[in-house]
């Protein structure tokens, strides 16, 4: 398969969009950096990232099993054991059933059938339908002390032009977002470097005061342009399970990801997810439903 060439404000994105036009997950993605990209000063001299990507050339899978030798099955059929095995249930069935009529027999017979296992299926965790905990109205030593904390950590790390700005959303959560220059490094690889300080922020804000206060973090609008960008990666991953029919797992993802991998697709009929996994290598799995099989 031939090279596309995909450019994007940093590394990280280019490669995300590279994922989203060729539909394929990060495990099956080979690509060649041409230009890791810029942030210039002050947005000035601000030089794009560039990579040739395409798709890995899939390994053919397991030719051997087509190719078994008849010897082979024929010694699978020769030994007594499976004889032996039936013999002995027939004789202690008859000597059992031996005073007993013949309709007790049939009695019997019909009644062995009803007794199946019934395997329940197990919820999908993640799914976007769990009931939100209720959040404690965020007092104004709570601001004050997560502010201060996320100016200190940034301060730690040289970058100490970044303004911190604070407000409570609509959804009652505390919502503190960040301006300033090279703040791709504060994102870090697929955001983790700013969910790991949003986590930090969430301890800070809860030993603060009673109940549950929800911090969010944010910089450069990153967080609605890694929705977008999974929404449309999880309608691409969809389309290639109806075509292929063949289930596709994706990469691992935190839990406020993979619930809008689960929210993107839950209202379409032909697919189905669920998470799969042990943290932090949890990830979203999608199948297609048995009816459109």
């Amino acid at each position: 398969m031939e090279y596309i060439t995909v450019s994007a404000k940093t590394l990280d994105d280019a490669i995300t969009e590279a994922l989203v036009q060729l539909g394929v997950t990060s495990d099956q993605l080979d690509y060649q950096v041409i230009e890791k990209g810029s942030a210039g000063f002050l947005g000035i001299g601000m030089k794009q990232a560039v990579i040739k990507a395409r798709r890995k050339e899939e390994v053919k899978e397991k030719e051997p099993e087509i190719e078994i030798p008849k010897a082979d099955l024929s010694q699978v059929k020769e030994p007594v054991r499976k004889e032996e095995k039936k013999e002995v249930p027939k004789k202690d069935s008859i000597k059992k059933e031996s005073p007993k009529k013949d309709h007790g027999k049939k009695e019997f017979a019909k009644k062995e059938p009803k007794k199946k296992p019934v395997v329940k299926e197990q919820p999908a965790n993640d799914a976007p339908e769990k009931k939100e905990v209720e959040l404690a109205k965020v007092e104004a030593c709570t601001i004050e002390a997560c502010e201060k904390f996320v100016s200190d950590v940034l301060k730690a790390m040289d970058m100490t032009d970044v303004k911190v700005t604070s407000v409570v959303d609509e959804e009652g959560a505390l919502s503190i977002d960040m301006e300033g220059s090279n703040m791709g490094i504060l994102i870090g690889k697929r955001g983790q470097t700013l969910d790991s300080l949003q986590y930090l922020t969430n301890r800070v804000a809860n030993k603060m005061q009673e109940g549950y206060v929800r911090v969010k973090l944010d910089t450069e609008d990153y967080r609605r342009r890694r929705k977008e960008t999974l929404e449309n990666l999880a309608k691409n991953i969809a389309s290639k399970v109806k075509r292929n029919r063949r289930t596709v797992s994706l990469e691992p993802m935190n839990p406020y990801e993979r619930r809008i991998i689960h929210s993107a697709l839950q209202a379409d009929p032909a697919v189905s997810t669920h998470s799969e996994g042990e943290e932090p290598y949890r990830r979203v799995v999608v199948t297609l439903v048995r009816n459109n099989r």
